[in-house]
């Protein structure tokens, strides 16, 4: 039986749930070193930024456009960039942001040394 998610009534998901979503969604993509990091009160930039990694451009691509999917169905409609080469995909569903990533591109990049609590000031 096919999963959906539900909208609950006239609401829109909130990021909370958003989170839950792509979470989840991660999680059954098998994506390796899944990292979400609670940015509220912190930046008002989003809310939530997670990053995860792929085994390879196509796991990468084929996670976000699930993830993608996912989000169309809780009722968001992300900008999503970097789906042609599959080496960084960033899907920006305002409230919650998502980068995804080849490990040799995360580990390039390294994105947790600048959204990591003890970065912002904010010790765990």
């Amino acid at each position: 039986m096919p999963k959906t998610i539900a909208r609950m009534g006239k609401q829109k998901a909130g990021p909370e749930q958003i989170r839950a979503v792509i979470e989840k969604s991660l999680d059954d993509d098998k994506a390796e070193d899944i990292i979400s990091y609670d940015l509220v009160g912190r930046t008002s930039l989003t809310d939530y930024i997670i990053i995860a990694s792929g085994k390879s451009s196509r796991h990468v691509m084929a996670m976000a456009g699930h993830l993608r999917e996912k989000l169309e169905e809780a009722g968001k409609h992300p900008h999503v960039e970097g789906m042609e080469q599959g080496n960084w995909v960033l899907l920006d569903a305002g409230d919650v942001i998502v980068h995804l990533f080849r490990p040799e591109v995360r580990s390039f990049y390294q994105l947790e040394t600048i959204w990591s609590p003890d970065s912002m000031g904010h010790p765990a």
